[in-house]
């Protein structure tokens, strides 16, 4: 009978015989104490209705793939003779948790299969070994051992982000004792934008892995009696993308309060700035926080949205207009434009898309001419060059220049002050940055090994670079741009 279960476990798990064995003899845990049946959640549902041969999993903590993952591999290696499954933790204690569900799950079979065809002969070592079906399961903490010398048919490696150190060499060895149609599963919480877990979800398509993101609210309990709220503008767009109710933002509130910094990357809610690089990020994180707390409202969303404005243009006020460009097409970088008050670097608006040279040059003009001919400051380095010729074919009357050259040079000398002057100023003002687009890249934005800053691989800078260039700019305005404003004040009464 179990030979010819084995034999449906090719099927998504969430149907059929299997999923009816899962949930009709397998027996959990459940917080509130006592044992109850396996239900699958909806991360575990979802999950199983996507899985492949090769998995990697990123979560929050807690939405119940540790306990499925375990379910899943207890019936394949129940019901294939000569299977051989191991789950690796990140530290002995894990491993022995782990191990607990896997025998709750033998203990609570029926008492047939149990004496009979799943007798096992020991499990003092966190190993369960079926000598009549010539199958084990076997559960172990990380180190450089791990595999050695097994045929392993399911492998899940669990918190890999927090792996001892050579986890990339563990996981290697554990992965090439895996057998060629057999199952693997990477599996953790988000801890930092580096390590061997980040790598390989950031390599997951080029590997063959199949990815899944699983936030915290796929946890139905993670919610709280909800109170009567103003929701801020994060709330609002995490309501309005996601349906989340008053209880679950209630339960939100009380964990942010809580862990503060950590939040995000205990608790994903998406799949980038999760991985948060403590210690290493180049702005103050708490900020940051308090940045997406107060950021405001759009008054306005143009163009499907390339277009945010918070503040729209007024009267008697000058503004400066940062520009980070990029190659354009739609697989390649970003382009983006920020647009601040010069007096108090409000941001007012925000142009981000993939735009080559001559279409941004005519949106960054027509963005200016709005925003009372603006101080157009273009990154000229790269595709930089091409915008500011478009720029100047277009005679728009106000490009930054310096050093007698059209356009701002980041290099090795200007960068890093150009960053901590923006840092400088979202730590003391947090208050002035509206986006949600831009605070996200902050938070990913970190210091590398070698001492450079930049973008954590696999995410984005474009809103950060035109930002810190508006800022620069700014800055160096503040102290000797008497001239420039006059000039500036001159075009504006000629226009």
């Amino acid at each position: 009978m179990l030979q010819q279960l084995g034999l449906f476990l090719d099927e998504p798990l969430g149907q059929g015989k299997v999923r009816d064995l899962l949930t009709s003899v397998l027996s959990i845990r459940i917080k509130e104490g006592g044992l109850r049946l396996l239900e699958l959640n909806r991360a575990q549902r979802e999950y199983s209705k996507r899985c492949s041969k090769h998995n990697i999993v990123l979560k929050a903590r807690q939405v119940g793939i540790t306990t499925y993952i375990a379910a899943r591999f207890f019936v394949q290696t129940i019901t294939r003779p000569g299977t051989l499954t191991v789950q690796v933790a990140h530290s002995p204690g894990s491993a022995e948790a782990i191990f607990n569900i896997v025998r709750r799950f033998w203990e609570n079979l029926p008492e047939g299969p149990r004496k009979g065809a799943l007798i096992h002969s020991r499990a003092n070592v966190r190993q369960l070994v079926f000598p009549l079906l010539d199958s084990e399961y076997r559960v172990e903490a990380a180190d450089a051992n791990a595999g050695r010398g097994m045929t392993i048919h399911n492998l899940h490696c669990s918190e890999v982000s927090r792996w001892p150190r050579e986890a990339a060499e563990t996981l290697a060895s554990l992965r090439a004792a895996v057998v060629p149609e057999g199952e693997v599963v990477l599996e953790s919480t988000p801890n930092g934008a580096a390590g061997a877990f980040y790598d390989e979800w950031k390599n997951a398509e080029e590997s063959g892995f199949t990815k899944h993101f699983f936030p915290w609210w796929y946890e139905e309990s993670y919610r709280v009696p909800g109170r009567e709220m103003a929701p801020t503008a994060e709330e609002s767009h995490l309501i309005e993308r996601h349906g989340l109710d008053e209880g679950q933002i209630e339960w939100r509130r009380e964990k942010w309060k809580a862990l503060r910094d950590l939040a995000a990357q205990e608790y994903a809610e998406d799949a980038s700035s999760c991985f948060l690089a403590s210690g290493e990020c180049v702005f103050d994180l708490e900020a940051i926080g308090r940045a997406v707390a107060h950021a405001g409202q759009q008054v306005q969303s143009q163009d499907n949205g390339r277009l945010a404005i918070w503040f729209p243009p007024q009267e008697g006020r000058l503004y400066i207009i940062g520009v980070d460009t990029a190659g354009g097409g739609s697989r390649g970088d970003y382009a983006c434009a920020e647009v601040i008050e010069r007096a108090l670097g409000l941001q007012c608006a925000e142009l981000h898309g993939h735009f080559p040279p001559l279409e941004l040059a005519r949106r960054v003009a027509e963005l200016g001419r709005n925003y009372a001919r603006a101080l157009l400051v273009v990154e000229r380095n790269n595709q930089g060059y091409g915008v500011l010729a478009h720029l100047r074919d277009m005679e728009y009357p106000n490009i930054f220049e310096k050093d007698n050259q059209l356009g701002w040079l980041t290099s090795a000398a200007s960068r890093p002050a150009m960053i901590e002057n923006m840092a400088a100023i979202l730590a003391v003002e947090p208050e002035l940055f509206h986006s949600l687009r831009l605070l996200e890249e902050c938070r990913t934005f970190v210091r590398r090994a070698e001492g450079t800053a930049a973008a954590a691989d696999g995410t984005h800078d474009d809103c950060v670079m035109a930002m810190a260039v508006a800022l620069a700019v700014r800055r160096e305005d503040a102290g000797h741009g008497v001239k420039r404003r006059r000039l500036e004040m001159a075009s504006l009464v000629v226009g």
